[in-house]
């Protein structure tokens, strides 16, 4: 069997993987019903805006203040859309966060809130703690991206510079009552991961903060030095204040996954499932994933039904780099070079969310001709890759995949197509 467009079908896979994970249908599903009293909906990050959209499709206007990325906003009827940036925090999203705070100390134990959190969520809310200033927070936010540290050491980072993660918003919530509905991004499903866990208690301190800093060489103000030699705010996980919250996992990558095994199962693919959770550089994945697609294409037989491997998490790519990358593209272009053109082998990777580190690109497509277009125009892809300028490759032959905001965030999503030859 011989798929007439491996492209159009790596492409349909991931749609498929997005759409399953749209807040609409999967938020009405996890709602209650409505409570009687004052509801507040409160929430940040790159779905939450969605999320508050289908929120009032099930209960009708609310009352509420939901924070978002530029671009991701939806229409509400009650609920207020703040849009902010992202991965680097700027001023609205602080003035924003600001306002979630005050709105959330002023509720008594008769209100109820409805708390909508996404991946997004750690750059989006912005509360810099103590005498820390906004330009020392985007600055260390900025190092920590750089620096190749996973998303969970870079969270306990954000945690206790911050004034509003590690549990801090539902402390300022109590004692009223809180649902917390959440659409996973991070490796594991953990709560207290998803957007640095605003509503989650934090067993980590200030001193865990302090040995991420040092192992990943990340040089940062003396004003943070200082907040996190004097400790901070966290809420450990049995402070008395959680009691209130409910937190409860909505959407996670690995349903994204299912779904798009599934589509290719209906399509007579047989598909292989390597985890939702996988870390590390992204070309060192890439090179593995590759080496096992060579393999797997050895012992296929004329005929065979090809064979798509699937696979989520979240890949870091170290250094600083000259060019316009990130980790989904950069696996894209490592796994081209690591193929050389080998024939009945495509792959795609992409962010479910449609930003591919800073660029509004979702990720790259390779097939088996890749790296002959890019040596036809006089590109060569081993520059480009130690510049970590994958976006700049992939754009100057057309292999860039564009969505648009996709309203949802489930981390990434790759896909490896192996053919018989």
């Amino acid at each position: 069997m011989t798929l007439t467009d491996p492209s159009a079908f790596l492409r349909d896979l991931f749609d498929c993987a997005v759409a399953v994970a749209d807040p609409m249908t999967a938020v009405p599903a996890a709602l209650p019903p409505k409570p009687e009293g004052r509801i507040v909906v409160l929430g940040a990050g790159k779905a939450s805006a969605r999320m508050a959209e289908a929120v009032e499709s099930e209960w009708g206007p609310c009352e509420g203040l939901v924070l978002t990325r530029y671009g991701y906003g939806r229409p509400t009827k009650g609920i207020e859309i703040v849009e902010a940036a992202h991965p680097v925090p700027d001023a609205a999203g602080q003035a924003a966060t600001q306002r979630l705070l005050d709105l959330a100390d002023s509720l008594g134990p008769d209100d109820f809130v409805l708390c909508l959190i996404s991946g997004g969520g750690s750059a989006l809310l912005t509360a810099p703690l103590g005498k820390i200033t906004l330009e020392e927070k985007q600055a260390v936010n900025a190092a920590l991206l750089r620096s190749g540290a996973p998303i969970d050491q870079m969270n306990v980072v954000r945690k206790h510079l911050s004034r509003v993660k590690g549990g801090q918003f539902a402390k300022a919530v109590f004692p009223a009552q809180m649902l917390c509905l959440l659409i996973s991004d991070v490796p594991g499903d953990d709560p207290a991961a998803i957007a640095s866990g605003p509503t989650v208690g934090e067993p980590s301190r200030a001193e865990d903060a302090f040995a991420v800093l040092e192992r990943w060489n990340i040089d940062v103000p003396a004003s943070v030095r200082d907040e996190l030699a004097a400790g901070s705010a966290v809420v450990p996980v049995d402070a008395a204040e959680l009691a209130t919250t409910t937190n409860k996992v909505i959407i996670a990558p690995s349903q994204s996954l299912d779904a798009a095994a599934e589509s290719a199962r209906a399509a007579g693919v047989t598909s292989r499932m390597l985890g939702d959770a996988l870390e590390g550089e992204a070309r060192e994945l890439a090179e593995r994933q590759v080496e096992l697609a060579l393999e797997i294409q050895r012992g296929l037989s004329e005929g065979e039904a090809p064979v798509v491997l699937l696979s989520g998490g979240e890949c870091t790519v170290s250094g600083r780099g000259t060019g316009v990358g990130g980790p989904n593209a950069e696996f894209a272009l490592a796994a081209a070079l690591a193929l050389n053109g080998a024939p009945g082998i495509s792959v795609l990777a992409c962010d479910t969310d449609g930003v591919d580190g800073a660029a509004e690109v979702a990720g790259a497509i390779v097939t088996p001709d890749t790296l002959t277009r890019a040596t036809s125009i006089g590109l060569d892809p081993e520059p480009a890759l130690e510049a970590h300028d994958s976006h700049g490759f992939f754009g100057q032959i057309q292999g860039q995949v564009v969505t648009g905001p996709t309203l949802t965030n489930v981390n990434d999503f790759r896909a490896i197509l192996i053919e018989a030859v």
